[in-house]
């Protein structure tokens, strides 16, 4: 029975393979399964295979098939099989990349009404539907790469639900189909990664044409006409040209689109009219939170010669390419198929995707716009999710459904359990702040369970960890980015722990920051990270991939910044110097992060742990603002300050808040302004073992500021290319950021607007302009004597109480009444480097 049954499998698999021939296509794997039937059945000119001669392929704890009552001849929504625990298809299959299809038709079979099943679909890599409900027949369409020989399709119910499937199909697609590095639409640079990443089909459109069946097509895939998601119906007409259209060898090719898509489009409805002028538009619904692949495909049937087509394409109203014409693309070739790639440049925050074509004043004769067919595809999230949720693959899941006493008799005994639990952990969690406030070292309780109640320290309370629960990033795949923390992979140690240097699995760069358990930074900080970031977008603040907290770990995920801190660049790394211009770029880019912060649309943020430490360079040496771990909201409007007990950076921190413990804005812009100077001059902020009125950067550049000599201090490799208009408006930027009292402070606006005008001045005079009596060729050598910085750490300190200050460190110091004395005299108490 074996052989026969293998043998059956040759033959189905032959006569799929010579219906894809005649196509042109011979796809190396070609798997169709009829769920649940007895039967084969025959679907748009392809066999798929009764579920019987597939049973090897399926590993289940318990399945049952189903049968619909309604009676009809080769239907693949007519049966199905339902699973109740996990189950799991596999099979073998080339590398490279495959459709993966699933087939849904809900229908009721003894007690299983499976318009109300819920469950999650996952392969080895991926995260595919998660708590997953086919309310009506549909059909879920990915795009997967298999980097080894074998493919697996999990379905997992959820909670006391089950699964089900009607159909699936696992088909090898060319691996030239989707790749390269497409760029963002409507904005500079590319896409990274696209063969990595797997895709589901969202839309996929025949514009202007009727629907295309698989039978037509040679990839097997299904084109929807495009009418029902025009906004304005009336403003395109119809054109079907087929006989026309010309494959180009080296571009578009009948695996692209079919001839029945290139031949038909819709055309923007001008009439005769040289004046038309407007837009047309289509509205796609789409999921929040992910990135999306646009192809769209062009082939020029409308015109009579070559460049008589212009127009211009946007996305979401941006200008995606102006004045487009398709014979330049397509070597003069009239009529040639064409497509052109395009990706969303960030995840979407709304539900929407708007793609509209509009007139170019190129050429004026005849304003017109064509657009043949569109593809949007869904790009899988950092966390390898193309459906949002925690679900975990291969995850356990109750193996059978519950009678409904017993879902009541769990429902009352679990209540009762979480009362105890949620009781117990109340009064863990007071002890343990009792414990902290008397001294002792904070104990980590993993965010899942500690965020139920507990308060953050950015001013706000995280109701529930599931709040973040997107940004949520299993153990075992951050184990995967940083071959299980490789020593080898660690580029830096801060007070929260290890940085590793990581790669997920979908070929991302990132930073991988794993708290050390000994740390005095703990979750209250690991918390505010991740509320604070999770909320912010902006290209000088570093992004968080995600988070996790598995195990008691608590590991923040981080984009990677290839060129590390600003503070490396400056000193004790041996790394070339940054010219004047390089360092003006960083400052304005700090600045303009940090001016985001402090202009929120509800409450500004104020960071507290300005330094240039926690200012990271990208591989262009752009600036982004990192570490939130002590940020906290700012004052209401009705207020001037907010209360706090004080925390921050030895040799950065703000003397009118460290004495009076109230913080502002205006705290951050004294940072900054210590940053400043430590740019200007490559030196540390504090240097112990210099002489006393040296060991205070602040302190020190601030006197010769005052003294109008600042070039005395500079950096020595900066001699001689510093304009001097430049340097004495940095100089004044960063004395005014110095004041005592922040009320005389610019804000960080301000501080923007004078490091830009500083820049402007630098770029006045060429290199060659330079006078020869110029102050800053006259530099001699720095009156100093520098240490060896390869080792220094961060200088951080957590001050809770301003007027007596405990510092608990592996050698404990203290500094008693603290009230009245010079901060050279407080910056002198050093402790060690990590703490704060």
């Amino acid at each position: 029975m074996g052989g026969e049954k293998f043998g059956f499998l040759i033959w189905v698999s032959s006569i799929s393979c010579l219906i894809c021939l005649c196509h042109g296509y011979v796809p190396v794997d070609n798997y169709l399964i009829n769920c649940g039937s007895h039967t084969n059945a025959t679907v748009t000119g392809r066999v798929f295979i009764s579920d019987q001669l597939a049973s090897s392929h399926l590993t289940s704890p318990n399945e049952i098939l189903a049968a619909s009552n309604r009676n009809s001849v080769s239907d693949i929504y007519q049966t199905a099989r339902i699973f109740a625990g996990t189950s799991k298809y596999t099979f073998s299959v080339a590398r490279g990349r495959h459709w993966v299809r699933l087939h849904f038709s809900p229908f009721q079979y003894q007690n299983f009404e499976m318009g109300s099943a819920q469950f999650s679909v996952s392969s080895q890599t991926h995260v595919l539907l998660n708590d997953f409900t086919a309310k009506s027949r549909v059909m879920k369409e990915y795009y997967l790469k298999v980097a080894t020989g074998n493919l697996e399709l999990t379905f997992t119910p959820s909670g006391n639900s089950f699964a089900f499937v009607n159909a699936l199909e696992v088909v090898s697609v060319p691996d030239t189909l989707i790749n390269g590095e497409p760029p963002f639409a409507g904005s500079p640079g590319k896409f990274q990664g696209l063969s990595w990443q797997a895709l589901e089909t969202v839309h996929r459109l025949n514009m202007g044409g009727p629907r295309v069946t698989p039978s037509n097509d040679t990839l097997s895939r299904t084109w929807e006409p495009d009418s029902e998601f025009l906004i304005e119906k009336n403003l395109v007409t119809s054109v079907s040209k087929i006989a026309s259209v010309n494959y180009v060898p080296g571009y578009a090719t009948e695996e692209t689109a079919p001839r029945t898509v290139y031949g038909t489009c819709s055309e923007m409805n001008s009439g005769d009219n040289p004046a038309s002028n407007f837009n047309v538009t289509w509205d796609f619904d789409v999921d929040v939170g992910f990135q999306y692949f646009l192809r769209f495909h062009f082939c020029d049937i409308v015109s009579s010669s070559l460049n008589q087509l212009y127009f211009n394409l946007f996305v979401d109203s941006m200008m995606v390419v102006e004045n487009l014409d398709l014979s330049t693309y397509t070597f003069n070739v009239l009529a040639a198929a064409y497509s052109m790639d395009y990706v969303t440049g960030s995840a979407k925050q709304t539900g929407r995707i708007r793609v509209s074509l509009g007139r170019s004043y190129v050429h004026t004769n005849y304003p017109t716009a064509i657009l043949n067919g569109l593809e949007i595809m869904k790009i899988n999230n950092s966390k390898s999710q193309l459906s949002t949720g925690t679900f975990l693959p291969g995850g356990s899941s109750s193996s059978t459904t519950k009678k409904n006493v017993g879902m009541i008799v769990g429902a009352m005994v679990g209540s009762l359990l979480a009362l105890v639990v949620f009781g117990g952990l109340f009064l863990l969690i007071k002890k343990r702040g009792r414990g902290g406030r008397d001294g002792h070292s904070k104990t980590w309780i993993p965010l899942s369970t500690a965020g139920v109640t507990s308060g953050s320290s950015s001013g706000t309370t995280i109701t529930s960890a599931a709040s973040n629960s997107s940004y949520r990033i299993p153990l075992a795949a951050v184990k995967e980015a940083t071959n299980s923390f490789d020593e080898s992979r660690v580029i830096g140690v801060g007070g929260f722990g290890k940085v590793y240097k990581g790669e997920l699995h979908n070929g991302t760069k990132v930073a991988v920051k794993r708290a050390n358990p000994k740390s005095q930074q703990g979750l209250a900080e690991f918390k505010t990270e991740i509320e604070m970031l999770s909320q912010f977008r902006h290209r000088h603040l570093v992004s968080l991939i995600g988070y996790c907290d598995e195990s008691n770990e608590m590991i923040l995920v981080y984009e990677y910044m290839e060129n590390g801190t600003l503070k490396s660049h400056l000193y004790g790394s041996g790394l070339p110097s940054l010219s004047w211009k390089q360092r003006l770029e960083i400052c304005i880019g700090s600045a303009r992060g940090l001016h985001y912060l402090h202009t929120g649309d509800s409450k500004p943020v104020i960071h507290r742990d300005v330094k240039s430490a926690n200012i990271l360079l990208d591989e262009k040496l752009m600036a982004k603002v990192a570490d939130f771990g002590l940020s906290k909201t700012g004052p209401d409007l009705d207020q001037t300050h907010v209360s706090t007990a004080v925390k921050g950076s030895f040799g950065y921190l703000d003397p009118e808040y460290f004495r009076r413990q109230q913080l502002t804005e205006k705290s951050d812009v004294y940072s900054f302004g210590v940053v400043m100077f430590e740019v200007l001059c490559a030196r540390p902020v504090i240097d112990p073992t210099l002489p006393r009125e040296m060991v205070n950067l602040a302190e020190w550049a601030m006197k010769w500021q005052k003294k109008g000599q600042l070039e005395q201090v500079i950096d020595q490799s900066l001699r001689g290319k510093i304009i001097p208009d430049s340097l004495r408006k940095f100089g004044e930027t960063g004395e005014k950021c110095l004041a005592d009292y922040g009320v005389d402070r610019p804000s960080m606006g301000d501080v923007l607007w004078n490091l830009e005008y500083a820049l402007q001045l630098q770029e006045a005079v060429v290199d060659g302009d330079l006078e020869e009596d110029n102050s800053t060729n006259m530099i001699g050598e720095l009156p100093l004597r520098f240490n060896d910085y390869n080792n220094q750490g961060d200088t951080s300190v957590n001050v809770a109480v301003a007027r007596k200050g405990r510092y608990e460190e592996e050698e404990e110091s203290s500094v008693d009444d603290l009230s009245g004395v010079s901060m050279s005299k407080v910056f002198s108490q050093l402790v060690k480097s990590e703490g704060r």
